[in-house]
């Protein structure tokens, strides 16, 4: 039998062997992958239909939202898991996911990263063997018995405080003392030897994907987990206040309630939004924060200049823990440059729809790299259109924020975030078009559920949705449904307008947001759904197995009113 050996650097050390499955497009686990089977779920992604359980697992590196790790983390501890994943670039959030297994629970696989020229080798390989830094392919199976190692943090290698040598020694209880290793040997994977401090933390993770999620946060509680900065958390599987009325089986709202409740249990505020940055107190530019939730991140970094990772799940309760963080990425100023220039065409007419649309196709461009837009400075860009944006580009790229010239903070001029080595890219309409058409897959024009507020809708969105449907009715048959914030509902029903979408025929969601959403909220009848999300436009349909249009909120609510979609492309994508 032929071998050939590859060398990388291992980033969990182990041995393992499989099958190898192979792909150049980075995978989101979370809404890519189902977490209870291993199956590639994603419609957009060329494994799409494959299994990864048991499998060397060949991807250039994750990409999307931040949840990923819980995923890998309910496959370890499920038996769905790959035999080892292998990478082309750093990768954290699938990484985090395995460490934190392993070290909770005893579960976990090798995590290898290859050179470009290795990674690309391994794409007509039919089985492969990694053992430590090491990986051998091979024509056929071969038996190897499954190990991995998760060596201790050595103090040595860092530059500790006094805190951090205190939190190591468990002076502030088992949880601490546990979370603090992870988050060294985090700083070992990103090369940091140092740690910062962090001033608030949001938690992504604390929406119920299946046992194992609640089983790591009850193990949390049972060792005096605490957290030691303030903290909010995402959007739930379910409306807390709703889901027994909506008919949402017990297993999942109980499951969430009680994971929900878990995180309550350590000090997390119940805030039950995926848009933090809509509640007070906002971070400040410049301010250490460790936030979930990608397009968070992305607004965090991006929009307001505060400074975090881009949080995997789990490891954001742990720096939450600790208060402190690994000194890497977007906390140094060298990792917040970019090193892609995208330049657009020119533009005219622009709606709401072509923010997520753009930022769904920029993210394709900068899989791994942070981009500096030109070509907006004449045009008025408001925080939505930064929202959504930001929530688009991070479906598809794994780069943990972006740049606009003349309209984000720190992109005042090109020369103050580009960097040495950069590469330039000219987008098209015709690019603009054919990223539109990738998102529409509906066969047929007609709608029956309008889908608004991924992520959360903003008070001034909802304004927006509140004026388009003032005096109107929807039709028969189609539902229009809404998700937001507690904190903004309140706000919006304080000034009439969650009065104004009930009287059109709408509804208004709480706590869970539509990445979570299924039957019975989105019934069994539905064909087709319209949304003005382009992060939902993608991860709806192995979500909900239907057809979408992905359609400005004007369209949106006038579908409505119809039944039916214009299908038609935007004004601002038909001109050349």
């Amino acid at each position: 039998m032929p071998w050939s050996m590859l060398s990388g650097k291992a980033l969990i050390t182990g041995r393992a062997s499989g099958p190898v499955l192979h792909a150049d497009v980075g995978l989101s686990f979370m809404g890519g992958v189902d977490a209870a089977t291993g199956r590639v779920t994603d419609v957009h992604h060329p494994l799409c239909g494959e299994s990864v359980a048991g499998k060397v697992l060949a991807i250039p590196s994750g990409r999307g939202s931040c949840s990923g790790s819980l995923v890998i983390f309910e496959l370890l501890m499920n038996g769905h898991a790959p035999a080892a994943l292998v990478f082309r670039h750093k990768e954290t959030i699938l990484t985090l996911g395995v460490l934190i297994a392993g070290e909770l629970f005893h579960r976990a696989i090798p995590v290898l990263q290859l050179d470009e020229a290795g990674f690309a080798a391994l794409s007509g390989v039919s089985h492969a063997r990694i053992e430590g830094d090491t990986l051998w392919s091979a024509e056929g199976p071969m038996d190897l018995p499954a190990s991995f190692d998760l060596p201790r943090p050595d103090p040595a290698d860092f530059r500790l405080s006094e805190l951090d040598c205190r939190l190591l020694a468990g002076d502030f209880g088992e949880a601490a003392q546990t979370a603090m290793r992870i988050v060294l040997q985090t700083a070992r994977i990103e090369g940091a030897t140092e740690l910062v401090d962090v001033d608030m933390a949001h938690l992504d993770g604390v929406f119920y994907q299946g046992p194992a999620g609640l089983k790591f946060a009850r193990r949390l509680c049972d060792m005096g987990a605490r957290v030691r900065v303030p903290t909010t958390m995402n959007a739930l599987c379910v409306d807390r206040r709703q889901w027994r009325a909506q008919g949402v089986p017990a297993v999942v709202g109980e499951g969430s309630d009680a994971l929900a409740d878990a995180y309550v249990e350590m000090g997390a505020r119940p805030t039950y939004t995926c848009a933090p940055y809509l509640l007070e107190p906002r971070p400040r530019a410049g301010q250490n924060i460790a936030w979930g939730e990608s397009n968070a991140v992305m607004f965090a970094n991006s929009v307001l200049g505060a400074r975090t990772l881009k949080y995997p799940d789990y490891l954001d309760v742990l720096v939450a823990l600790t208060g402190r963080a690994p000194a890497a990425e977007c906390y140094l100023g060298r990792g917040r440059r970019a090193a892609i220039r995208i330049d657009l065409p020119p533009l005219r007419d622009l709606d709401d729809l072509f923010f997520p649309l753009l930022g769904y196709h920029i993210g394709k461009i900068a899989t791994n790299e942070i981009p500096l837009i030109c070509g907006l400075e004449d045009h008025e860009v408001g925080h939505d259109d930064l929202k959504a944006f930001g929530a688009a580009f991070a479906t598809t790229s794994a780069a943990p924020m972006f740049h606009i010239l003349g309209i984000t903070p720190e992109a005042g001029t090109a020369t103050a975030v580009l960097g040495d080595d950069v590469r330039h890219v000219q987008v098209s309409v015709q690019d603009l078009a054919e990223t539109w058409a990738e998102l529409n897959i509906a066969r047929t024009p007609d709608v029956d559920l309008v889908a608004l507020g991924n992520p959360h809708f903003s008070l001034t969105e909802i304004a927006a949705l509140a004026r388009l449907c003032a005096g109107r009715q929807k039709a028969e048959g189609v539902r229009l449904t809404v998700t937001c914030g507690r904190d903004v509902h309140e706000q919006a029903r304080a000034e009439g307008l969650i009065d104004t979408i009930s009287a059109f025929g709408g509804e208004v969601l709480n706590d869970t947001c539509w990445c979570f959403i299924g039957e019975p909220v989105v019934p069994k009848s539905v064909r087709n759904i319209a949304t003005n999300s382009g992060k939902y436009a993608h991860y709806g349909p192995p979500a909900v197995g239907k057809g979408f249009h992905f359609a400005s909120l004007a369209r949106c609510v006038e579908a409505a009113c119809t039944g039916r979609i214009d299908t038609t492309l935007p004004a601002w994508c038909r001109r050349a």
